[in-house]
């Protein structure tokens, strides 16, 4: 393909993200005709063995233990923050001012002032930057955003989203540690919050716009957990639930649930949109179908379809296979790192970006403000 100038990447984290990211980097050029093409120049990591066991692995030039170190690198152009939520601000700020593209995960901080710093900081150096939240480019969830702007479903009433796990639910899982820092609040800052609903909240505002008041309720079933690293018993201060009422600013309602407590789910993510002339749903476990409804079509055969999205006239599909196969998770990363050098060819902000994000920590901050106050919240914009 048409890729000629180099994106040195350095990768912070070898965890479960930095294989979907460096799987996606790797990848990108073989199926999208690019400007750029990313070099994997390094991965850092605290642990030796398991940096260069991944470089290796991946296909990293270099490996470091200290991203101090790796964003000092002249060789490299891109940080990518594949780490845990606590070093998510100091990397993204340290990258910033040292002149390099900032590539973050999910959540951007622990919270809307972690993260407030992150989006000023590449701000100030001009630096383009994105945040990792995949949903948007599974094919069918961008296909809903198209119809939703093309005005197909009318006035939009009603929006539901939930993300159901189930895999904290023993009493004697720790907390803490290289597999368990979500359920330490000080790495991860909040629980489902700002884990789960973090992705449907972001998803939500792409597709029906900002989130104006929320009312909330969160849980922690477990109170208490030995910690994974100290082994002392200690409080638990995440929220294992959390679900939330929002009013939208074009005056619809919704609806917004994540648990990692409901029994036989593992990643149960669905979306619904109800509007005056139709509505559409979309589930994770049948990612490459949209459920559509409108209310248009001729009285004898209206009824919801199932469209099949695998063909080329769907998003990002016709780089992909022939008509009617399908694609999975991973791609959704390969078509962020494509629209991300599609976006520093044209010189455009890749969305979403930090500032994009930031919004979606307004949104968690209100839940978890409500949550505690019992009251109606308003969300920072």
């Amino acid at each position: 393909m048409g890729a000629n100038k180099e994106l040195r990447v350095g990768l912070v984290g070898c965890g479960f993200m930095g294989r979907t990211h460096s799987n996606a980097f790797g990848k990108v050029n073989r199926f999208f005709d690019v400007e750029y093409q990313p070099v994997l120049a390094a991965v850092c990591a605290r642990n030796r063995a398991s940096a260069q066991a991944f470089a290796d692995n991946w296909g990293y030039s270099s490996f470091e233990t200290d991203w101090r170190k790796l964003v000092a690198r002249k060789d490299i152009d891109l940080i990518d923050i594949a780490s845990p939520n606590d070093t998510h601000a100091e990397i993204a700020v340290a990258a910033a001012e040292a002149g390099k593209m900032v590539m973050c995960e999910k959540p951007l901080g622990r919270n809307a002032a972690e993260s407030e710093k992150m989006a000023a900081a590449v701000e100030s150096a001009r630096t383009p930057n994105m945040v990792w939240y995949n949903y948007r480019r599974v094919p069918a969830v961008t296909l809903a955003k198209q119809l939703v702007d093309e005005g197909r479903l009318g006035k939009i009433f009603h929006y539901r989203a939930k993300f159901l796990q189930d895999w904290t639910i023993s009493a004697d899982l720790p907390q803490g540690g290289l597999g368990l820092w979500r359920l330490d609040a000080s790495v991860a800052g909040s629980g489902v919050t700002g884990d789960l609903l973090a992705h449907c909240i972001d998803t939500a505002m792409w597709l029906n716009g900002p989130i104006a008041t929320v009312t909330a309720m969160t849980e922690t079933f477990i109170k208490e957990r030995s910690h994974a690293i100290t082994g002392k018993v200690e409080k638990v201060t995440i929220d294992d639930a959390s679900a939330f009422l929002a009013r939208f600013q074009n005056g619809s309602l919704a609806t917004f649930e994540a648990t990692r407590y409901a029994r036989g789910h593992k990643a149960l993510y669905t979306l619904e949109i109800n509007g005056a002339d139709a509505s559409i749903m979309w589930d994770l476990h049948d990612l490459h179908r949209l459920q559509y409804f409108d209310h248009s079509d001729e009285g004898r055969v209206r009824g919801w379809r199932a469209l099949h999205i695998t063909d080329g006239d769907h998003p990002y599909m016709k780089h992909w296979w022939v008509p009617g196969l399908q694609i999975g998770y991973e791609h959704t990363f390969i078509h962020q790192v494509a629209d991300f050098l599609e976006a520093l060819a044209s010189g455009k902000p890749a969305s979403p970006t930090f500032r994009e994000a930031l919004a979606t920590d307004y949104v968690a901050e209100a839940v978890l403000q409500s949550a505690n106050s019992g009251r109606w919240e308003q969300v920072r914009q």
